[in-house]
């Protein structure tokens, strides 16, 4: 999975880029500090494959990993090649999906490329040059198509479905919210012309480390992106960038009392990776033995031949069946053997959907 994190200079992206990733982003208080997109590979927390890799004695644990980008700040009139416009564009189109950072917090000493804290202003100025750019992308296509549309019944579909989604998106609305009609041609076209406002998106109220312990509560600013964010069926979580670099410093000992000093649960990492697997329809099914314990992501609704084809295409290739035991079973068990005296280890074939927490060992022949 990788994820984009975007926003408007000074918002805290590159702060909470190098949190997440420890990879030490260049961050400064002027804009275009991060003029290349950074890339780093984050661990997906997971207690499981701990506990699992204790059971099975494994020489490696191996967790799940996300890919976060951090991509230059945008500006208006960047769908116009505006500041770092056009390279903007082009590493978003990249991604799975976006992670939006929104300033929610006063600070005189930081200044706001607009002048003044306002969210709703803030998301909408990168909203509206993502709708500009699939605007292009749109009209580039429906110059290609009209002219043969008239003597073919399929293209003449497509335009149907083209001027329709450009309208929805010139009225000032998100691709992602478009309702595309039950059509396997429609879905395909859609899915083909990898609109950046029909990408998920996770919006990151960044706020001041006092308005943490009440999730952003009682802070105005994280309010109305609650509220934009609602309209499109996007996720929102709290996070203070500074002192996610903080925690970032921590081992986990002192974490978990640094979290429990500021009343946290969970750290906005942890946050936005459940928020990550929760917009995307991800779940992890496991795999273990001696050698290696390791978490693989998948969509939820996948089948076990193409949970196989994430491990290697031959196990897909040529799948013959899934020895699968639910993660918890199998540890309260102490071993896979007397999971089997038990019962609970299921043999599934083609058409078995893996589950989250499954622990699977796949009988393949190539």
């Amino acid at each position: 999975m990788k994820l984009g994190i975007v926003g408007l200079p000074n918002v805290g992206k590159s702060t909470l880029f190098n949190s997440l990733t420890k990879a030490g982003a260049e961050s400064a208080n002027y804009p275009f500090c991060t003029i290349d997109p950074n890339v780093g590979i984050v661990a997906v927390p997971d207690e499981r494959i701990k506990k699992l890799g204790d059971m099975y004695k494994s020489k490696k644990v191996t967790p799940a990993v996300i890919e976060f980008v951090d991509i230059a700040g945008l500006v208006k009139g960047a769908s116009k090649g505006e500041g770092l416009g056009n390279q903007f564009l082009a590493n978003i189109r990249e991604v799975d999906a976006i992670v939006h950072v929104v300033r929610c917090f006063e600070d005189t000493n930081i200044v706001h490329v607009d002048g003044s804290i306002d969210p709703a202003r803030d998301i909408e100025t990168i909203n509206l040059e993502l709708i500009f750019s699939d605007i292009e992308i749109l009209e580039r296509r429906i110059s290609k198509v009209a002219k043969q549309a008239r003597m073919d019944k399929t293209l003449a579909k497509e335009l149907e479905l083209l001027e329709s989604l450009k309208k929805y998106l010139e009225d000032g609305k998100m691709a992602r919210t478009f309702e595309v009609p039950e059509d396997e041609d429609m879905q395909a076209w859609f899915a083909s012309y990898n609109l950046l406002t029909a990408k998920s998106t996770i919006y990151a109220a960044n706020v001041a480390e006092d308005d943490l312990a009440d999730d952003g509560a009682n802070n105005q600013y994280v309010q109305s992106v609650r509220a934009l964010a609602a309209e499109e069926n996007s996720e929102v979580f709290v996070i203070c960038a500074q002192i996610e670099q903080e925690i970032a410093e921590l081992d986990d000992d002192e974490k978990a009392m640094f979290l429990e000093d500021l009343g946290l649960q969970e750290s906005g990492l942890e946050k936005l990776i459940k928020a990550s697997y929760s917009l995307l329809g991800l779940i992890s099914y496991l795999t273990a033995g001696e050698d290696e314990t390791r978490a693989w992501t998948i969509k939820k609704g996948t089948k076990a031949p193409q949970a196989a084809g994430k491990i290697h295409s031959d196990f897909e290739r040529g799948f013959i069946r899934a020895e699968v035991v639910n993660y918890q079973d199998l540890l309260d068990c102490g071993s896979l053997s007397a999971a089997k005296e038990k019962g609970i280890v299921g043999l599934e074939g083609k058409e078995y959907v893996v589950k989250d927490g499954d622990v699977i060992l796949f009988r393949f022949n190539v």
